[in-house]
């Protein structure tokens, strides 16, 4: 059924992607670092977001980016009682 056969192709396709029956080495370690790179990135925006984000005008009901949100007592006074007053 084909297992690790490889049968013969044009030598003069150029393909982007590494052609037929590609394996390139270490991939497996260079998924897991862009990973983590993705994963440090994504962390650095979340923080910087939560850091600046403010709201003029105190939403209706609770948000739960309001849990992790540095101003959010300051935004909504409601907060320092606790979530379950409204």
């Amino acid at each position: 059924m084909g297992g690790g056969r490889k049968f013969h192709y044009p030598k003069y396709v150029w393909s982007p992607a590494g052609g037929w029956w590609n394996q390139p080495t270490a991939w497996q370690r260079n998924t897991a670092v862009a990973f983590g790179a993705i994963a440090l990135l994504n962390l650095a925006v979340f923080n910087l977001s939560r850091q600046l984000e403010r709201r003029p005008v105190a939403p209706h009901k609770h948000i739960p980016s309001q849990l992790w949100c540095t101003h959010a007592e300051e935004d909504d006074p409601s907060l320092a009682k606790g979530w379950g007053s409204r």
